[in-house]
């Protein structure tokens, strides 16, 4: 058994109501129903798409952290690029100072991708402006200038 309900509409709703019903196979219940039933399925899509809007804004809040990873480790290549290919020379024989060498050059590396990083800047920088730094570093940590 169906409950039944009460209820009271304006003469506008009403009149459009009795013009739907007095259709063959339509009745004023069913009408009702289905309008009722549209309605509940519209506020439960909105709710639906409200949480789905969430799940983006997740989505996208972690694509970001992705892209900030990637763009790190493509500064720490190009910067490594950049080291290996304006530091170094070939080595014959390494030594114990050439082993030294290039451990303060990787240290330095390593630092200066995190200045970089830090600052925000790109790979924008100079090599020779990078090539005076390092070998004022290098002067001052092994006594030595290359």
């Amino acid at each position: 058994m169906k409950p039944r309900h009460h209820l009271y509409l304006d003469d506008e709703l009403t009149n459009e109501l009795e013009a739907l019903a007095s259709k063959p196979g339509a009745s004023k219940s069913s009408i009702v129903a289905n309008a009722l039933r549209s309605y509940f399925r519209h506020r439960a899509g909105n709710a639906e798409a409200k949480a789905l809007s969430q799940r983006l804004d997740r989505i996208a809040q972690k694509q970001d952290s992705h892209a900030r990873d990637i763009e790190v480790v493509l500064e720490a290549i190009a910067q490594f690029a950049n080291f290996y290919f304006a530091f170094t020379g070939s080595v014959p024989n390494p030594d114990e100072a050439s082993v030294k060498r290039g451990k303060n050059r990787f240290e330095y590396y390593t630092k200066h991708v995190g200045k970089v990083l830090a600052v925000g800047t790109s790979f924008g920088l100079q090599v020779e402006d990078i090539v005076e730094t390092h070998q004022s570093d290098t002067a001052t940590s092994d006594g030595k200038d290359r």
